[in-house]
């Protein structure tokens, strides 16, 4: 009898995936959240494969639940700097550094 695949497979995959989009343009907020379902997905899965290891086929499980732990360090480190910008202001400082360069640009 063929090897089925795990049912998350294919979601922990698009969630790591994502989740390194949400790292960068939401500042690591949306990155930890989908990674964050990404892991418990993966994690849900492997208890699955323990339980039925003769029906299920690993597959690419593994690397897809370390690309997800990557991509939750990433979005984590990235929201916590998002946050000390916020917290120190330096956010409004490059904001206007930027401003300048663009008007610098235009001339």
């Amino acid at each position: 009898m063929e090897k089925q695949k795990l049912p998350n497979e294919k979601a922990v995959m698009i969630l790591g995936l994502i989740s390194y989009v949400g790292c960068c343009c939401t500042s690591g907020l949306l990155g930890v959240i989908l990674s964050g379902i990404g892991i418990y997905l993966a994690k849900k899965d492997e208890k699955l494969l323990v339980e039925n290891s003769d029906t299920y086929a690993i597959g690419s499980l593994n690397t897809w639940k370390i690309v997800n732990i990557v991509a939750m360090v990433l979005s984590v480190l990235t929201l916590i700097y998002a946050i000390y910008m916020k917290a120190t202001g330096k956010d409004i400082e490059q904001q206007e550094q930027l401003m300048e360069m663009i008007k610098g640009f235009q001339k």
